[in-house]
């Protein structure tokens, strides 16, 4: 069980956050290794690692054995995006590596690479990047708006609450896995553990790819987060997926594929970026190459930038699977 201790000071800053991209993208990790809740992971498993690079899988598994795990992998400025978390974990500090790392069950046996990474080896901490890019690339980003549906609708739950009885209230919406009694929240957590919050907060993550216990960080000294499962509805989960768009992807690479497939009938570049899991910037860059190629249409609304797929768009899309691309 996990123990958070609250402050009254604490109880006016809990935060509800959106979906976190690196959370969402380490978790996945656990649903390859652990093949758990067929019926809402299955059909994603598959697809996902039919896509995600074997190099990628071969050189994060270690790093994430089950129970314990680097705190680093989940920086607390991935709030703010997949870009700014990974600029995060490719800025720590040589010592906070080894000593995370040296945590590890198998710290004595792990692959060289890891061991060079806890070494704050460049081209290890550059490979650690890369690979994380490249698992939200396949297993996380190609079903973000699957991601969203379900974040969305906890997100409604919990914030009723919140309006209805203030924070105690939105504690007390998360029976059964937790159980709210001032001062203390309890978890139901793989480990004995006490969080004292002194006055910091608490950010509670809603998480698509969380299945059983709530997550937490290892390191009581960082910013407090909390990591939990929302409920899954089958009925969208078997409906709801990914295109196969291979011919389109390596016409445009896949990251461009995704954003043109996840406009839609039209949405802003906030809105663009929330379904893609990246930063905004990076939206930009890749609707102004798509733009350039005539498959995408952009305007301003107000204060927002508007895109749409144009026809040329369209037809890339809905023909993927009858013509071929010459």
């Amino acid at each position: 069980m996990l123990r958070i201790h609250f402050t009254a000071e604490d109880l006016g800053r809990v935060r509800l956050s959106d979906p976190d991209p690196l959370w969402e993208t380490v978790l996945t990790l656990f649903r390859f290794r652990w093949p758990t809740a067929p019926l809402v992971f299955g059909s994603w498993r598959q697809e996902a690692l039919r896509r995600a690079p074997r190099s990628t899988r071969e050189f994060l598994m270690p790093l994430t054995p089950g129970g314990y795990y680097p705190d680093f992998l989940t920086p607390c400025e991935s709030s703010k995006g997949l870009e700014a978390g990974i600029d995060a974990i490719m800025s720590t500090a040589t010592p906070r590596l080894r000593a995370e790392i040296a945590l590890l069950p198998a710290a004595g046996r792990l692959p060289r690479e890891i061991e060079l990474l806890a070494r704050g080896d460049l081209d290890a901490v550059r490979h650690l990047g890369l690979a994380l890019e490249a698992q939200h690339r396949t297993a996380v980003a190609p079903f973000w708006d699957l991601v969203r549906v379900h974040v969305d609708a906890d997100r409604a739950i919990r914030s009723r609450a919140l309006l209805r009885g203030g924070c105690e209230r939105l504690l007390e919406s998360f029976r059964p896995m937790m159980r709210w009694q001032y001062p203390v929240l309890e978890v139901d957590f793989p480990v004995e553990q006490d969080l004292y919050l002194e006055g910091r907060g608490l950010r509670l993550v809603p998480a698509f790819f969380s299945w059983g216990e709530p997550d937490a960080l290892h390191d009581p000294e960082l910013p407090p987060v909390l990591v939990y499962p929302v409920a899954h509805d089958l009925r969208l989960s078997g409906g709801v997926g990914p295109r196969r768009t291979e011919g389109l992807e390596a016409l445009i690479g896949a990251t461009r594929a995704w954003v043109l497939e996840s406009i839609g009938d039209g949405c802003t570049t906030s809105e663009l970026a929330r379904r893609v899991g990246v930063a905004a910037s990076s939206i930009s860059q890749h609707t102004a190459v798509l733009r350039d190629g005539g498959l995408v249409s952009t305007v301003r609304a107000g204060q927002s930038v508007l895109h749409t797929v144009t026809p040329l768009g369209r037809s890339l899309l809905a023909g993927e699977d009858t013509v071929a691309l010459t």
